[in-house]
């Protein structure tokens, strides 16, 4: 199970990039969380070099992007393969 930290400041595409996220969670059926960050000094505490980003249990993984739901899966689940090999 990972959690998902979407970055943005509230615009039109942090909230497309929450729902592509929520619908690759959905899809995968397997217990990932969702999170919206959008307090500026929590955003700068990942050091995202554009807006929005995500990151993936606290690490970017995307910035200044709108990832698709399955382009959010294969992150999630290369996640998940690095995180079974640690």
């Amino acid at each position: 199970m990972a959690t998902i930290q979407i970055l943005g400041t509230g615009c039109s595409k942090c909230g497309h990039l929450q729902k592509n996220a929520e619908q690759a969670v959905r899809e995968l059926d397997r217990g990932d969380v969702v999170e919206k960050i959008e307090d500026i000094v929590r955003i700068l505490d990942f050091s995202p070099s554009a807006l929005p980003a995500m990151a993936i249990d606290g690490k970017v993984v995307t910035s200044g992007i709108l990832s698709t739901p399955a382009q959010i899966q294969e992150l999630l689940k290369a996640h998940s393969i690095k995180e079974n090999q640690s």
